[in-house]
């Protein structure tokens, strides 16, 4: 039985973060092992992580990350708002977002790649296991450009490039690439306040566009037009549709006077080249996820054993 020293505890927990006792219990398991035991603590972790993996996640963060002519936009996802204010939790984010940066937006990838001798999906659960929430790599997304800059914005940011809302935007240009990046921050700001549903109407999914066209002629219909008149009203329709929810026919929300498309024509001259908006990508934390609703005064009469 080899001897556990207190030098060793110490790097164990210097290495894991796991707590004292668990990493001597972890080295006298393994007869003093360093690796095994790492491994010992991470299957412990796992383990708690199992018990909390059917909580519901809807809380948590979104990270941004830019550099140069690429971006990344990642949600991490926990049980609590509390969490997100929990500086292991927001270093857990950002490391992620690098990752993601790295490796690319692939869920699984990121999951599998290593931080030091720890994959990211270990971090997480030795995260869960110390926090003691459920927290999940929800989603991830890049953007890149050949040429240009791919720019971020961050809303009720509660650290740099992480908050509630995180927004990129590729901007292809052979333009200054500090105008460029103004100019991209301006538009992910646009992009969060409107939430634009495509770029142009061609990249909106023909499902949605029949649906409005059904709704639209419906409606005509019910008041008595007739079908030649109610197609001409419908496709009138149509493009004050498209001018909502497709990003270069939106209002410049910095100035309503132009659409989109017109502010970033007539940014062309300040940046010094032509401007496309080669794409962008809008994550607001726990969208889509169900969200359990609790009785929060039934669960504390049943904590005490009320009725």
């Amino acid at each position: 039985m080899a001897t556990i020293t207190a030098a060793m505890v110490k790097d164990l927990r210097e290495s894991t973060g796991a707590g004292m006792m668990d990493c001597k219990a972890a080295l006298t398991e393994n007869d003093g092992n360093m690796e095994a035991a790492q491994d010992w603590l991470r299957k412990k972790g796992l383990s708690k992580a199992a018990k909390k993996s059917g909580r519901v996640a809807a809380e948590g963060l979104i990270g941004a990350l830019t550099k140069g002519n690429m971006g990344v936009v990642v949600e991490v996802n926990s049980e609590t708002d509390f969490v997100a204010r929990n500086g292991q939790f927001q270093g857990l984010v950002k490391m992620v977002a690098q990752v993601a940066f790295d490796a690319g937006a692939d869920v699984e990838k990121i999951k599998a790649a290593k931080i030091g001798d720890v994959t990211v999906e270990a971090a997480i659960n030795d995260a869960i296991a110390t926090i003691g929430e459920n927290m999940t790599l929800r989603r991830a997304a890049s953007l890149e450009v050949s040429q240009g800059v791919v720019s971020s914005y961050v809303h009720g940011a509660v650290i740099d490039g992480a908050g509630k809302m995180g927004v990129i935007v590729a901007l292809e240009s052979p333009g200054k690439a500090d105008e460029l990046a103004a100019l991209g921050r301006q538009i992910a700001m646009h992009v969060a306040a409107t939430n634009p549903l495509a770029l142009e109407p061609s990249g909106l999914d023909p499902a949605v566009v029949k649906r409005e066209k059904d709704v639209l002629a419906d409606k005509y219909r019910q008041q008595g037009k007739p079908e030649n008149v109610i197609e001409k009203i419908v496709e009138s329709g149509l493009k004050t549709y498209y001018k909502e929810v497709c990003l270069l026919e939106q209002a410049f929300i910095h100035d309503t006077g132009k659409s989109v498309a017109q502010a970033v024509k007539e940014a062309e001259g300040k940046v010094g080249g032509a401007v496309k908006i080669a794409g962008f990508v809008r994550y607001a934390l726990g969208e889509g996820i169900e969200k359990q609703e609790s009785d929060f005064a039934a669960e504390v009469a049943a904590a005490s054993g009320k009725k």
